[in-house]
Order: C-alpha cells, then structure tokens, then sequence
C-alpha cells in the first residue's frame, strides 16, 4: 500500500523529545484496513517512508485511531525540519 500525505511535525516531550508527523485521517482509515497483515505486535505498523531525497524504514505507532509517524534525528535534522513544519511524505506499507 502506497500513501502521500502532508502533515504536521509535533514535538513529544518525554524523558527526551521524539518528533511525529500524525497520518491523516483518511490514510489512518486506509492503513486500519491492512493493519491485521501489516502489524507485527502492539498495533506498530512497518513502513517506509521518504522525506524529498531522505528515504528510512520505521513503523507507525497507533495514537487515538489514527497513526503516528516517527521522525528520527537523522532523517529530521539533515531535512531541517522542526516541531510546526509541514512536511510532505510518501509511504509505503510493509505488508
């Protein structure tokens, strides 16, 4: 399953911060439709993703219906991308 989406970059302050894009609610609702192949425990879900030119595999954390996409230090940093920026994302779906 392939997905292109814009969202917004937020910041989760924990015991360190960790930045997410939220997947749309549209895309959430066509992933749900896959989640039972694609999940391989607690409702993660393996994808890949690209950012313009920076491509990297993470999964999906499950947030209130919809979906999580974690932005790691080393694909958000050399995008320069910071909590509020708008970020345009093309995904695939790890069946």
């Amino acid at each position: 399953m392939e997905l292109a989406f814009t969202g917004r970059v937020i910041e989760w302050r924990g015991p360190a911060p960790y930045y997410f894009v939220p997947v749309p609610e549209q895309e959430s609702a066509d992933i749900r439709e896959v989640a039972a192949l694609a999940s391989y425990g607690w409702g993660v879900i393996p994808v890949e993703a690209r950012i313009g030119g920076t491509a990297f595999a993470t999964s999906l954390f499950p947030k209130d219906g919809g979906y999580l996409l974690p932005l790691k230090n080393a694909v958000r940093v050399p995008s320069g991308l910071s909590a509020g920026d708008d970020v345009t994302i093309r995904m695939t779906v790890r069946l």
